[in-house]
């Protein structure tokens, strides 16, 4: 009987194990999408805007670290703020009045600098309509498949988004971008997000499907910077984008947070404006978009039902690229050539014609169509010369 009794365990055990494994594979293969992109833009220049900078390698560091990988992300920085003359700690930019963490690091990849960055780049890159001559690195080479995480932060006000200073970008220009990617099958989602004032209306034009879009303020609001430091003289950040990282950093990339969770960041109380989202466009319930869906990267699962041992040492496998020839001759290092005696013979005309030449007795001119081999011993050096190409 207790045998019987273990065996009933045994099966009910392995019957649930199985649901599970077929539940997870299902969800595994009927996902949306099978690669992520980000855009990361900071339109603004001149050093009071420092904070815009640091906004955006902020979240261009979360991703990174959640699995995007550089050639995954197009990051546009309108300002070199790490070189301004301004800065008292060159070739930094940091988030947080601690000083702690320098945001431009040493593996920072930034695609569009300085004047690169304007409105026809921006809605050329998402778009896909840029020259055949723009390298790899400078392409947004997404397709149907792709979730894209777009983030935009400067200086905007009701229906617009200004770039350097001298040019805007309406809601209407950037609300016909993003339908061009839909027709263009450019994503599969695509999360929108931007801290500016008067965030709200930037998305209230977006007509596409499969969009998300969060503002750091509603319309009529101005969107507060913070974390002022006295010995740089400017804000390091933005508040909505500040307490937005601050989320992600407790986010990894096998978290089971939702955009729900998202949409909590930076409340009134934090932000002093009012962070806004708008979900109509999206075709999935937000609580069921996980958070890694938009700032990290896919991971690769393959599900199997077989056993597979992971104890047994790997078997090494060496290949051997030196060849035979090489390996017969043996080769020893030579004493330096004696410059001095072959000038002082050229100079009096003993040298070999076609070999090592004097000019001047300043130098030594070797003839660059000739090839020469040496046959190495310790005391002298011999050289054979062969005929020009």
């Amino acid at each position: 009987m207790k045998i019987l009794g273990l065996l009933s365990l045994l099966a009910t055990h392995l019957s649930a194990n199985s649901v599970n494994i077929e539940e997870n594979a299902g969800q595994f293969f009927s996902s949306g999408h099978t690669n992520n992109w980000a855009v990361l833009v900071c339109t603004s220049r001149f050093w009071f805007n420092y904070r815009h900078v640091a906004n955006t390698l902020s979240v261009y560091r979360s991703v990174k670290r959640l699995g995007i990988p550089d050639s995954h992300i197009v990051l546009m920085l309108a300002d070199d703020m790490a070189c301004n003359h301004r800065n008292p700690k060159p070739a930094t930019v940091f988030s947080h009045k601690n000083m702690e963490l320098n945001v431009y690091g040493d593996d920072v990849e930034v695609d569009y600098r300085g004047y690169e960055v304007t409105v026809e780049n921006f809605l050329r890159v998402l778009t896909g309509r840029l020259p055949p001559s723009t390298p790899r690195s400078k392409r947004l080479l997404s397709d149907d498949r792709s979730n894209i995480l777009i983030y935009l932060t400067g200086h905007g006000g009701n229906g617009f988004l200004k770039f350097q200073d001298s040019e805007e970008i309406s809601n209407v220009e950037l609300a016909d971008a993003f339908q061009q990617m839909w027709q263009k099958r450019r994503y599969n989602e695509l999360l929108f997000i931007i801290d500016t004032c008067q965030g709200a209306s930037m998305y209230e034009r977006f007509y596409s499907p499969n969009l998300m879009a969060l503002a750091s303020s509603q319309v009529g609001e101005d969107s507060l910077s913070h974390q002022p430091d006295l010995a740089i003289g400017v804000h390091l950040m933005d508040r909505y984008t500040f307490y937005l990282l601050e989320f992600l950093e407790d986010i990894h990339p096998a978290s089971k947070s939702n955009m729900n969770d998202l949409f909590k960041v930076c409340p009134k109380s934090q932000c002093v404006s009012t962070p806004g989202h708008r979900t109509d466009l999206f075709l999935r319930d937000p609580g069921s978009a996980l958070i890694t869906d938009f700032f990290g990267s896919v991971r690769k699962v393959e599900i199997t039902m077989e056993t597979v041992n992971l104890t047994d040492p790997i078997e090494q496998v060496e290949q051997n690229f030196v060849n035979e020839d090489l390996q017969k001759e043996s080769y020893s290092y030579v004493d330096q050539l004696p410059v001095s005696e072959i000038i002082h013979q050229t100079l009096a005309g003993e040298d070999a014609p076609g070999s090592i030449v004097a000019v001047g007795g300043n130098g030594l001119v070797m003839p660059p169509v000739f090839h020469f081999y040496f046959t190495v011993t310790r005391h002298d050096v011999a050289t054979r010369q062969e005929e020009p190409d």
